[in-house]
Order: structure tokens, then C-alpha cells, then sequence
């Protein structure tokens, strides 16, 4: 898979956050330069941060890590319109439905071990070190992070929230781990689908597989009321909305700082 060919692991989920009245794109904030820009079409062009990627499954070899990651998109892409839409009916079977949330952990993680494994690559730059040695070291550091906890995430309970009142936004890492980042934390970990859809893992206590997938409208934000709170503070690259007025309003977190320009001269 060229860098060329590589799709970036969230493309399926941003088409829920596509705007399609008149002029069709997605808006978001350039979170580099502060500007809230538009995006024609539905190809999500602003998410072209290369990815490095890097198997989780316990015994993934060379052939894992350079493959990609092995989602079934036509099943995925199903359930993303079904929970966009709050319609479990059309998202496949129980199967496809759990293949499709385990596709969703995956991509969600993908996305969540980025800082990490680019911090890591520009560390290992600075050794005497070839390439390859390079990609070897860092896959085995984000493997030493994630492998545990990939391996904890495939046993969780996993709820579809649907129809939530305030739209949720979405930045380029949007996977969180409550039990860390909330105060004080919260035993579930979350993933936005679009941007009145939430998908919930919370630990389930089995041993082998998790049960099969929930679906539940809800008409408060409840538990997840800080969700875009977590997605500003997070976003280092873009964060995406359906409002421009939700960008803006947190615009002038991102803006770069100018200087101040000198005082005139006093004659």
C-alpha cells in the first residue's frame, strides 16, 4: 500500500459530517493556521496527514503492518449510515454490525497512536540508525502501548447512542479513552460516528467474545456532555463540525499568536 493509495483511516466516517443542501463539503477549522475553511465534495481532501501504521493483533507480522488495516468498507460504510440515521435495521446483520464496531476500534486506534508513533520516528531520526531499523523500533513501542488494550477493547460491551441532541464534532485522533481523560474518569471509552451518533465501549467482564451491539436513542447529552470539549483540546491538526458557528467559537483557541507590533514613535 503506497502513500499514494492510503485513504486516511477516518475518510468513512467524515461522509457523515458532509454537508449536502446546496453546497456540498465539509467544514472545519485548520487548526495549524486558526482559518475556518470549507472543503468541496465528499472526498475529505484536509485529512492528508500520512499515517504510520501499525498492527495490534498478538501475533501480526512484517506483511500486518504494511498491509493496512484489513476493514471490510462495504459493511462499515453500511453501519455508519444506519447509526448516522438511527436505523440499527439497516445495518446489517448481528455479525456484520460487530464486525463492522471492531472495524471502527481499529481505525479509531490507528488514529489515536499517531502523536506517539510520528514523537517516536523523529526521536529514532536523530540515531545512527537505517530506516528499516527505524520502522522496526517504533512498531515495537506502539505495540508495547496498544496491544494490551486492543486486546481489552475486543471484549467490551458496545453501544450505538443515537439521535443525540447537541452535534458532536470530530478532530484528526477522535477516540477517547474516558477512564484517562475524564475527571474524574469514567469507565467507558468512545468513538463519534457522526455527528448525532456516539459509539460506547464499556467493560463487559467476559472472557471470550463480547455481546452483541446496542442501539439507544437518547434526548440529553448526559455522560457525554464534554465530548466536544475533549475534541478541542485534543485536535492538533483539523476538527470538523456541521456549523460553522461551532468553529468559530472556539476559533480563537487555534488562531497563531501575531506579535505586537512596536509603538509609533514618540516625536
Amino acid at each position: 500500500m503506497t502513500d499514494s493509495e492510503a485513504l486516511h483511516p477516518l475518510r468513512p466516517f467524515l461522509k457523515n459530517w458532509v454537508w449536502e443542501h446546496g453546497h456540498v463539503g465539509t467544514r472545519y477549522l485548520d487548526c495549524i493556521d486558526g482559518e475556518v475553511k470549507f472543503d468541496d465534495g465528499k472526498k475529505a481532501r484536509f485529512a492528508a496527514e500520512k499515517i504510520f501504521y501499525v498492527s495490534l493483533k498478538k501475533d501480526a507480522d512484517d506483511a500486518a503492518h504494511a498491509a493496512g488495516p484489513a476493514t471490510h468498507e462495504g459493511g462499515l460504510a453500511r453501519f455508519l449510515h444506519a447509526a448516522q440515521y438511527g436505523k440499527p435495521e439497516e445495518a446489517g446483520s448481528v455479525a456484520d454490525v460487530q464486525r463492522a464496531v471492531q472495524d471502527c476500534v481499529e481505525l479509531g486506534l490507528v488514529c489515536a497512536y499517531q502523536q506517539e508513533a510520528q514523537s517516536a520516528l523523529a526521536r529514532y531520526a536523530q540515531e545512527p540508525m537505517f530506516d528499516d531499523e527505524i520502522r522496526a523500533e517504533v512498531i515495537k513501542d506502539i505495540r508495547r502501548m496498544y496491544v494490551g488494550l486492543r486486546e481489552q477493547l475486543a471484549l467490551y460491551d458496545f453501544t450505538v447512542f443515537h439521535g443525540l441532541p447537541t452535534p458532536l464534532l470530530i478532530n484528526e485522533a477522535p477516540f477517547i479513552d474516558w477512564r484517562v481523560r475524564a475527571q474524574p474518569p469514567q469507565l467507558f471509552v468512545s468513538l463519534p460516528l457522526g455527528p448525532y451518533c456516539l459509539l460506547v465501549g464499556t467493560p463487559s467482564g467476559k472472557k471470550a467474545r463480547a455481546g452483541p451491539v446496542l442501539w439507544k436513542p437518547v434526548a440529553t447529552m448526559g455522560p457525554f456532555k464534554d465530548h466536544n470539549r475533549h475534541m478541542v483540546e485534543a485536535a492538533r491538526l483539523w476538527l470538523v463540525a456541521i456549523t460553522e458557528d461551532q468553529l468559530i467559537s472556539v476559533q480563537s483557541r487555534f488562531a497563531p499568536v501575531t506579535p505586537d507590533k512596536p509603538e509609533a514613535a514618540k516625536s
